[in-house]
């Protein structure tokens, strides 16, 4: 049996993304847990969310206090009674568990579960995933429901995740399967990073002034010395600011020795 709650009105303007998965919370025995597990969604990408059997009922006021703003998540989460029928519209349902207990299933990482899920909702099939109750997770009979299990490679000395921390797991894998951030940018804000001529233009400047104080007075020594010059600015990405601030610290040195 399903039955529609719906919540207070406000929070994020948040909706479905595409085909998502649907987060199932089996027997979940917190209501701030609900909150913030939808806080967990949020951050990744997924809004359906399926409740079985909720131990105090639903909805509960206290799970919209600890969303964060993931009003609408709640406002639009079902309730059912059992697994089964929570998951009877799913094409493929994966189960989060901390260990296999004697169970024959394939057992996946998040992020192999991720790619799978990915692949099955990019054909227009509906996945679930099953995460168990705060206390002592997903039953044999709730994970004889799963098609796979998906398990954290965690620290093994301690492997402890609340529910929301186990869900937003799932949700960042599911969202950095389509993320196409580079692993790593230089920030340079309203500036940029110096074209090769820029650079050359600030060589050329302190080379003059280097020659004109002495300090590369030995010809014989000097060509080495203005590779590494050069190669100390070529090392990583300088910024065309960062070079006209070095050209103000050469100046003002210059002007500095002149004074004197």
């Amino acid at each position: 049996m399903e039955a529609r709650m719906t919540g207070r009105d406000g929070g994020a303007d948040l909706h479905p993304i595409g085909n998502s998965p649907v987060v199932i919370l089996v027997r979940p025995q917190m209501a701030e847990n609900i909150g913030t597990t939808a806080r967990a969604m949020a951050n990744g990408g997924l809004f359906h969310m399926r409740l079985v059997a909720p131990r105090d009922g639903w909805p509960q006021s206290r799970a919209w206090r600890s969303a964060s703003g993931a009003d609408r998540i709640l406002e639009e989460a079902t309730v059912f009674e059992t697994v089964d029928d929570a998951v009877a519209d799913l094409h493929h349902v994966y189960a989060t568990c901390p260990r296999p207990r004697h169970i024959v299933k394939p057992v996946l990482t998040a992020r192999g579960g991720a790619v799978e899920l990915r692949e099955a909702t990019s054909r227009g099939l509906k996945v679930g995933l099953l995460f168990g109750p705060e206390r002592a997770g997903l039953d044999n009979e709730d994970m004889a429901r799963a098609d796979a299990l998906i398990r954290y490679p965690l620290n093994p000395a301690f492997m402890s995740l609340n529910l929301a921390q186990a869900v937003m797991i799932m949700a960042y894998e599911w969202w950095m399967t389509e993320d196409d951030t580079p692993p790593r940018e230089l920030m340079t804000n309203e500036t940029h990073v110096a074209t090769k001529g820029e650079l050359d233009n600030f060589m050329r400047h302190l080379l003059r002034e280097l020659d004109d104080c002495g300090f590369l007075r030995n010809e014989q020594k000097r060509p080495g010395m203005v590779r590494n010059i050069r190669h100390f600015f070529t090392r990583g990405e300088v910024t065309e600011q960062e070079l006209r601030t070095l050209h103000g610290v050469v100046t003002e040195l210059v002007n500095a020795r002149r004074n004197r």
